[in-house]
């Protein structure tokens, strides 16, 4: 599974980054997150991006169900390392060269997986993770890139390191001002040098979104792409949005350390749609399209002119996410979870996004709160609480999508994530004197009650799993 991403930006020029690479696919990257209850077939999801011109995915980890159904897809595939391997893997030149073998190279001579990039870590520098990777980083990336000289795909296969934009900033609100964080300096330096020399790109996840969220006086519209009115200008420079300003910061900060010149890829970039008031649907459509437009006429920054090297974030939603950084974290994606276009989106097919095929539903059921419960009932927190916990609720709060329910809305969502996700178990509709199953759909408005969609994970295993923990909150609800 991938390593959680905690995406935060200090000040407004920090949260953004583009790219310049050469001999680059034509054609925009996605990354593609597989912390889903319910993940759709690999071979599903590749269908998917062939049939949306999608030439370039980023993963997480190496995923072997997934390479094998990158096989002679023509995608080419850039694999990743979560960060609690970086330690092993910096520790021992064996392990690197056991993860190049297991992962890379099995895949790129036998199978046809068109693997261009390894990902070592991922943000592994943010703030919040209090220096753990600090040591472990440059020398996991020294030993992979040993094990693919060893394996002889050097020249293929190149390493980097996805970075948050808090690897680096800038004094004042100029680009120009910008350098990396001052406790980090000496290792970005070691880490830019390392790339520069074994001509590998610099890669940076950028946030506008987070710059919003963060701070309720942030110029809503300096984050789009629509000309910010009040610009910055930098030396002639002028900034009208903060994806031009923090990818520039970002230039100046390589250029005044000897290293003007190197590639710079945008590994993460995009907007969530739901969890938060200024996730939605909207926003999300109006920031992914005003990136799409420019990187379709191939327009780059300030800075950097030319066109842009970019990875979407992301793909499809993840539902079991973490959602320690916010309740939007699961709704990144441009498809639901189900593989179904949440907006129409150019990303340079004139057909717009194109949904999943051959998708497979539960039946049409949902689990809600019983017309003739109390609300007051003292099972009622608990019952919601222990759904939530297990299942999604991040549609429900302020400016949410299903931010407008009632409290028996509320609690019926609560249900019918919970029951969704158990795969419709009878069992999962059993809030003692709380719930029960209706064929009618509770939906409201934008306040979709969604049905699952089937997956391996509906296995008698997970559905014993499932009724042991209903039945183990039936008897603790009826001794309470």
């Amino acid at each position: 599974m991938m390593m959680e991403r905690v995406k935060y930006s200090g000040v407004i020029v920090p949260l953004l980054c583009s790219v310049v690479l050469v001999g680059m696919v034509s054609g925009i990257g996605v990354n593609w997150g597989t912390q889903a209850t319910h993940p759709l077939p690999a071979s599903t999801v590749v269908k998917m991006l062939k049939d949306n011109g999608i030439q370039k995915m980023k993963l997480f980890d190496a995923d072997s169900n997934i390479l094998d159904a990158l096989k002679k897809s023509g995608i080419q595939v850039m694999v990743g390392i979560p960060n609690d391997m970086l330690a092993p893997i910096a520790n021992s030149m064996q392990a690197a060269e056991k993860w190049v073998s297991k992962n890379v190279s099995s895949h790129v001579s036998s199978g046809g997986v068109d693997i261009r990039y390894v990902a070592v870590g991922n943000e592994p520098f943010l703030s919040t993770y209090n220096g753990t990777f600090v040591s472990t980083t440059l020398p996991a990336l020294q030993n992979i890139q040993s094990a693919l000289i060893k394996s002889g795909l050097a020249n293929q296969v190149k390493v980097t390191v996805p970075l948050n934009a808090d690897v680096y900033q800038s004094s004042s609100d100029k680009p120009s001002d910008g350098d990396f964080r001052p406790d980090i300096h000496d290792l970005m330096l070691q880490i830019v040098k390392f790339l520069s020399d074994n001509g590998a790109p610099f890669t940076v996840n950028i946030y506008p979104f987070i710059s919003l969220y963060k701070d309720s006086n942030f110029p809503v519209d300096y984050a789009f792409f629509n000309g910010y009115q009040t610009p910055i200008n930098d030396n002639g420079k002028m900034y009208d949005n903060v994806f031009d300003a923090n990818h520039d910061t970002l230039v100046w900060a390589l250029q005044k350390n000897g290293f003007g010149n190197l590639p710079i890829i945008v590994g993460e970039i995009g907007w969530p749609t739901d969890g938060d008031r200024n996730a939605n649907l909207q926003y999300a459509q109006r920031f992914n399209q005003g990136f799409m437009s420019r990187y379709i006429a191939g327009k780059g920054t300030p800075m950097r002119p030319g066109p842009v090297d970019a990875y979407l974030f992301s793909l499809i939603d993840e539902d079991h996410k973490s959602i320690e950084p916010g309740n939007f974290e699961r709704h990144w994606g441009l498809f639901y979870f189900d593989g179904q276009p949440k907006y129409q989106l150019n990303i340079g097919s004139s057909k717009g996004l194109v949904a999943a095929s051959g998708v497979h539903y539960l039946e049409k059921k949902w689990c809600v709160l019983k017309p003739s419960a109390n609300l007051n009932d003292q099972q009622v927190p608990p019952s919601v609480a222990y759904a939530c916990e297990r299942a999604d609720c991040t549609s429900l709060g302020y400016g949410t999508s299903c931010g407008n329910l009632d409290a028996k809305g509320n609690i019926s969502y609560a249900f019918n994530s919970y029951y969704q996700v158990s795969d419709q178990l009878d069992s999962a509709c059993k809030f003692p004197g709380l719930s029960i199953v209706t064929n009618q759909d509770p939906s409201v408005g934008d306040c979709k009650f969604r049905i699952m969609i089937q997956t391996d994970s509906a296995n008698p295993d997970r559905r014993v799993g499932s009724f042991t923990i209903v039945l183990f909150l039936f008897l603790l609800l009826t001794f309470l």
